[in-house]
């Protein structure tokens, strides 16, 4: 089931709900707001959600806009496409 080292639980979370995934990104979230780094939030919830479409769903939905574009503007010279390409 995990023998990708960089597979960070996928094959488990392959098999959970779009509630239980949207239920995890929203703890993602909160992690966020309490200093945990953009570019693990992206990541996680690209894995979590299963695809970069639906883990950008779910961080509009639980991320307001202001908190979108405060991460877009602080995120380093190197993350900053990354991040706009999942907040914008």
């Amino acid at each position: 089931m995990l023998n990708d080292t960089n597979d960070l639980g996928a094959a488990l979370f392959k098999t959970w709900t779009e509630k239980q995934r949207s239920d995890e990104i929203e703890k993602l979230v909160q992690g966020f707001r309490n200093g945990v780094p953009i570019g693990i939030l992206l990541k996680m919830s690209d894995t979590v959600a299963g695809d970069k479409k639906k883990a950008k769903k779910f961080l509009k939905q639980f991320m307001t806009a202001a908190e979108r574009k405060s991460a877009i503007t602080s995120a380093s010279e190197s993350m900053t496409p990354l991040v706009k390409s999942y907040l914008s």
